[in-house]
């Protein structure tokens, strides 16, 4: 909205206040502030308001708003006095305020830091998170506003708002006076109310999607009137799939007495429909969409699914349609799929929805899956079904204008019908949030990443999302450090998946390979060599090998405790005529079931040439099918017809036995609190219902004693080690993050926070350009001083006496180098003098520099004392407006500029993260006396990458740091060389209060 005349030019209407935001039961609502124009939709809204909460707002009986009050709660200045209202279908259900105070409660300006705030939702809408939601962000508009604390008055029997102030994490202090409970909270973020912030945040996204998939009606809005087109074949699909609530078909051009179509009720609109639609697929031109949505919003549908092209994809134009189907949806509190959509499935017994394009729905199982192309998700689909594995959910999301992969994995984290999480990406509109969720859905549950337009530098046509200039191989190593398993095709990923979902998690990489042919055991053996496996010499059991010297081979690798895995080989056996015979795959995936039927804790995996059926035979001898549902007592009994009953049925199913076998237990829960929750949730007495369906301890429901599970084959070695070699190292990360890294406390004693940010605001202050500017030698020396980064002194050198001057100040040995942008760190130019012993060498290299290259005033040069000898590394931090602070680090020179040998942390980075930055580089053996050289002083080179990462997580305003060369000695270490550049904190998206991604 737009600021009208009457309000104050001074403070403009702040449009950046506004924000979609996702409410508890997953529906969305826009916050936004209050203006002039406003004041019809006040007066309608306190109508509506019960005379109990009028009562708790005012402290009396207050029936209605005088002339006088309505000009007061409309007219701010968004300075002292701002008003949010929280609106759905363009009317308030919510509204905040606050009024700067001073110490004696009257009104005032800054710098006075504290307000009076007060809220009122609407009784209909109490209960749904709206007055959590609207404290987050009236607290976000206070403290740019200058304002430190909020009081309130509440009376004691308004026990919803108590709730509210005591639930939000923030610090607070509470006292009884004059018969209310007077409130102050301090509104500085803490560590509890950034995690109360992220919990309601996961627990609404993950409910917003849940309603899409489990909905209790579902209505196909542009069926066809005669077979064939894009919305009769979903309402075939839906019926096809035998989906267990209402549906119905909607179509403008149907005729008046059409009663039925495909046997389901046939409406020329929804209004025409008596009951609740949960769900609507949209399935009509671009250009009728807007009207489609609004009869939705109108008439209460809670999601859409929309399958229509030509938006964003087909440029600008498409583009801009398609932010306004986003804003319309969300303003009648919908949740979007879409556009340009394939569509979704849930294969859960209680609601068996199918309401995409797949013609053959897959089978029941444990992996969720999400891609953002509609043609891999049909290959996905296909691949799938044909190796014989089931899916819990599907939802392909076309040009991903709103329900993205953030909120799947939001879902996937507490579904407690998924164990592997799979998706397809080609953007990510949200970097910093998709590491921080894949983080935590990763330490329960197995996370695979394919990511498409890796590298374009650009994204895919009708994905509207900020771009990152980051290289692939940054993006690759974010994931990995937060336990994604990112692999560079589909087929990867499904290989990856179908072990994740039906084998226990490897306890290392020690690999014990069998089978009856000799030369697919070493090329298997081979492979496990080069994916960094442990292999054990394999184990040949001829080609005269029956299936039962299979069985017993298995049997007895799986009880050795010397292996952490198991991969079988085989081959056809040859007949006496000399012919394959294929017939026996069946036995064999008999054999090979029955070997790992007690329970080992040791994954397999089936490597084949040609056995007819084995793959088909070892998937329905034990499948990635769910659990069977736990016998519930007849209150919790499911009902098909409603999402809620849908929700209790599926939380039901978490733990128990297969239909098929067994369901896969990938490993015991990461952290002690994961298994009390484990065992608290599965125990006697544990709860059933919607709540266990949404709890963390459904999440972590995995029972800690190994289940036989499906028992994955592969037609090549090598696809079969890669995709063990995956588990491997997801199992590795998964029992570190059960202790997660720390930063040590040392710091805090030897770093100036205060004298760092005194020093910026000086610098920019100077630069007040938004590309900021870079700081000299001496600034930048000064800067990371403050953090206990020591910089070796650089002392000008325009002529030869001055150099000498230099080096007799410092003391010899002494190097000359250049520090012209061109020549900076290339020793190889001739750029650089080492260990210059005294004035004679000094002046003679001086001629020999300035002859060579150049002018003094073109060379800059410089004189620096020597430092220890020692390894050159190259240190480096750098912000990027999507991805956030990258910590980076390799050798200098040749490994990292020419091979790339560069490893990446987010920031802030852990004492583990450190570790592990400098020796997961290729060159990393370097460091560690590699060929009889001493080893270098890692501890120093973690402690400087601790302080660096501090540094830029302390002050967004440095935006890149270079520490080039840092010499690393047997003891100690040496920075010869910093470049540091200020600039204004680009704006952040992964903090202040929720909201949902407007792009």
């Amino acid at each position: 909205m737009e600021p009208t005349p009457e309000q104050s030019p001074h403070h403009a209407y702040p449009d950046h206040w506004e924000a979609d935001v996702v409410l508890r039961d997953g529906g969305t609502a826009r916050i936004r502030p209050i203006t002039t124009d406003d004041a019809e939709r006040l007066v309608s809204f306190y109508e509506q308001v019960s005379d109990e909460s009028k009562y708790y707002r005012f402290f009396a009986p207050y029936p209605r708003l005088s002339d006088r009050d309505v000009h007061r709660f409309t007219h701010h200045d968004y300075v002292d006095r701002v008003g949010l209202a929280v609106t759905i279908g363009g009317e308030f259900i919510g509204t905040v305020r606050y009024d700067r105070i001073d110490d004696t409660g009257r009104p005032a300006s800054a710098p006075a830091d504290e307000a009076e705030v007060a809220f009122l939702v609407q009784d209909a809408h109490q209960g749904r998170g709206v007055a959590s939601a609207l404290l987050e962000h009236i607290a976000a508009v206070a403290r740019e506003r200058g304002i430190r604390r909020f009081a309130a008055e509440v009376l004691p029997a308004n026990n919803k708002m108590i709730k509210v102030f005591r639930d939000g994490g923030y610090t607070q202090r509470r006292s009884f006076e004059d018969g209310s409970v007077h409130l102050t909270l301090d509104l500085e973020p803490t560590e509890k109310s950034l995690a109360v912030q992220r919990g309601r945040e996961q627990r609404a996204e993950a409910r917003s999607v849940q309603r899409l998939l489990a909905p209790g009606s579902v209505a196909v809005i542009g069926t066809g009137r005669t077979p064939g087109g894009v919305g009769r074949t979903v309402l075939r699909n839906l019926l096809a799939a035998g989906y267990t609530g209402r549906t119905y078909a909607v179509n403008r051009a149907f005729d008046e007495g059409l009663a039925t179509l495909d046997g389901v009720p046939a409406h020329r609109s929804l209004g025409e429909i008596d009951e609740q639609v949960d769900l609507a697929v949209i399935a009509v031109p671009a250009h009728r969409v807007p009207e489609a949505v609004a009869d939705c919003g109108e008439h209460g549908v809670q999601g859409l699914v929309v399958l229509s092209a030509g938006y964003a994809e087909r440029g600008a134009e498409g583009r801009e349609l398609q932010r306004e189907l986003v804003r319309q949806a969300r303003s009648y509190g919908m949740r979007i799929i879409g556009p340009n959509a394939f569509g979704i499935i849930n294969t859960a017994e209680t609601v068996r929805l199918n309401a995409s394009l797949a013609p053959e729905p897959p089978a029941r199982g444990r992996i969720g899956l999400f891609t953002q192309s509609g043609a891999i998700g049909i290959a996905l689909l296909s691949g799938l079904h044909r190796r014989g594995a089931g899916l819990s959910s599907f939802i392909s999301a076309g040009n991903r204008a709103d329900v993205s992969g953030n909120d799947f994995l939001q879902y996937s984290f507490e579904d407690p019908d998924t164990d592997v999480a799979l998706l397809y990406l080609e953007s990510l509109g949200n970097p910093r949030k998709f590491t921080r969720l894949a983080r935590r859905t990763a330490a329960v549950k197995p996370v695979v990443v394919v990511k498409g337009a890796r590298h374009s530098g650009t994204n895919p046509p009708g994905h509207a999302v900020p771009v990152s200039r980051i290289p692939d191989t940054t993006v690759s190593a974010l994931m990995r450090q937060a336990g994604v398993i990112r692999v560079d095709t589909v087929t990867e990923m499904v290989d990856a998946g179908l072990l994740l979902a039906g084998q226990p998690l490897p306890a290392g990489p020690r690999v014990a390979i069998l089978g009856n042919s000799e030369s697919l055991g070493l090329l298997t053996y081979d492979a496990c060599l080069a994916e960094g496996l442990r292999p054990r010499p394999p184990i040949d059991l001829t080609t005269a090998a029956s299936p039962q010297d299979f069985r017993d081979a298995l049997a007895e690798a799986l009880a050795d405790g010397t292996c952490d895995a198991v991969i079988v080989t085989a081959i056809p056996w040859v007949g006496e005529n000399g012919e394959a015979e294929t017939g026996d795959g069946q036995v064999l995936a008999e054999a090979l079931t029955k070997a790992v039927a007690g329970g080992s804790a040791k994954p397999v995996a089936v490597v084949h040439v040609e056995i007819g059926g084995l793959a088909e035979a070892l998937a329905a001898a034990s499948s990635t099918a769910a659990p069977r549902p736990r016998t519930v007592t007849p209150a919790a009994q499911p009902r098909a017809a409603t999402t809620a009953t849908a929700t209790t049925a599926r939380a039901t199913t978490a733990g128990t036995p297969a239909a098929q076998g067994a369901a896969p237990a990938p490993a015991a829960p990461a952290t002690p609190e994961a298994a009390a929750s484990f065992e608290a949730a599965t125990g006697p007495g544990a709860t059933t219902g919607p709540e266990a369906a949404t709890s963390h301890e459904a999440a972590t429901s995995q029972e800690a004693t190994p289940r036989p599970g499906r028992i994955p084959a592969y037609p090549a070695a090598e696809r079969a080690v890669r995709a063990l070699a995956e588990a491997v190292k997801y199992a590795q990360w998964r029992r570190q993050a059960a202790v997660p890294g720390k930063i040590p406390e040392f710091l805090d004693d030897t770093i100036d926070e205060a004298g760092a940010a005194a020093l910026i605001e000086a610098q920019l202050a100077t630069a007040p350009e938004p590309r900021g500017r870079p700081l000299s030698h001496d600034e930048a020396r000064e800067l990371l001083g403050h953090y206990g980064i020591d910089v070796r002194p650089t002392l000008p050198a325009p002529d030869p006496e001055a150099a000498v001057a230099a080096a007799a100040r410092l003391g010899y040995p002494v190097a000359l180098k250049t520090t012209a942008p061109h020549l900076r760190h290339r020793a190889d130019l001739g750029g650089v003098r080492l260990d210059v012993a005294d004035e004679e060498a000094l002046r003679r290299a001086y001629g020999e520099l300035t002859d060579l290259l150049g002018k003094p005033a073109e060379l800059l040069p410089v004189v620096q004392a020597m430092a220890p000898r020692g390894v050159d590394t190259v240190v480096r931090a750098s912000i990027d407006a999507a991805a956030g602070a990258i910590l980076s680090f390799g050798l200098a020179g040749a490994p990292s500029e020419l091979l790339g040998d560069t490893a990446h942390r987010l920031v802030p980075a852990t004492d583990r993260d450190a570790a592990e930055l400098i020796r997961s580089i290729r060159a990393a053996p370097v460091l560690f006396g590699w060929r009889g050289s001493a080893p270098v002083d890692t501890a120093a080179l973690e402690e400087l990458l601790l302080r660096l990462s501090r540094l830029v997580d302390d002050l967004p305003e440095v935006v890149s740091v270079a520490l080039e060369p840092v010499v690393v000695a047997p003891q100690g270490l040496t920075v010869l060389g910093a470049s540091v550049r200020l600039a204004p904190p680009p704006a952040r998206s992964d903090v202040g209060p929720r909201r949902l991604p407007n792009y």
